[in-house]
């Protein structure tokens, strides 16, 4: 007879995963109420948390292999990324620049066992969708810095859409389809971004904004397993 599977590295998993739901939650409230010091400390502790998920969901069954890497390099990424944005002053072409290299490292990690950008279509679309929001906001791009930077990151996060878009295609399954969602949802909450800083405000943007990025960040953390793992 077999013994039965040990439950604690599953309710580990469990555990860090609701941690990180709290964490993204007291984050958005931090910021919609203003409440500063709390904002500082749960907004780089989610991404740490979502680290910790990554890593120890493959230590738990292998090796941690490339495709954990190029996730925790993403995340990691991210990370530098919100905290350059959310310090005051003027940080926020860092936080630009770690993003675009968070992006990067998403490329990279849909790529794995893929084609590069294997839907046309999908190419096609993202492309589109980027070149509309750059020309949306262009107007407001009165720095020559900032027009060859958010230029470079609209073409590098288009670029990461479209490739979770392909894999998803290939791999046709839930999870993948999730996440290109993620992927998805991900230049709409930079969308908003670009919008509120160039062109106009909008109401209750950091609640949106936040929102739409950690769900973002948690269908790609929840969902990216290499091609065949499942």
């Amino acid at each position: 007879m077999n013994p039965a599977p040990d439950p604690a590295p599953e309710i580990a998993l469990k555990r860090m995963q609701w941690l990180l739901m709290a964490s993204a939650t007291l984050t958005v409230l931090s910021s919609v109420l203003g409440l500063t010091p709390l904002h500082f400390v749960c907004k780089p502790l989610t991404m740490l948390i979502a680290i910790g998920f990554v890593y120890l969901r493959a230590s738990q069954v292998r090796a941690l292999e490339r495709f954990d890497w190029l996730l925790i390099a993403a995340l990691a990424a991210s990370m530098a990324g919100d905290i350059f944005l959310m310090l005051p002053g003027g940080y926020f072409i860092p936080g630009l620049a770690s993003f675009l290299v968070a992006h990067l490292f998403y490329i990279a990690l849909f790529r794995q066992g893929i084609a590069w950008f294997p839907s046309a279509r999908a190419l096609l679309l993202a492309l589109s969708a980027g070149a509309a929001m750059y020309a949306w906001v262009w107007g407001g791009l009165t720095d020559p810095v900032l027009k060859v930077a958010v230029a470079a990151y609209v073409g590098v996060i288009s670029l990461m859409v479209a490739q979770a878009i392909g894999r998803a295609t290939v791999l046709s399954d839930t999870a993948s389809k999730a996440v290109a969602l993620g992927a998805c949802v991900f230049m709409l909450s930079d969308s908003l971004i670009a919008i509120n800083r160039f062109v106009q405000a909008l109401p209750l943007v950091s609640l949106w904004v936040l929102t739409t990025y950690y769900a973002a960040q948690f269908l790609m953390v929840h969902n990216a397993s290499r091609p065949g793992a499942r």
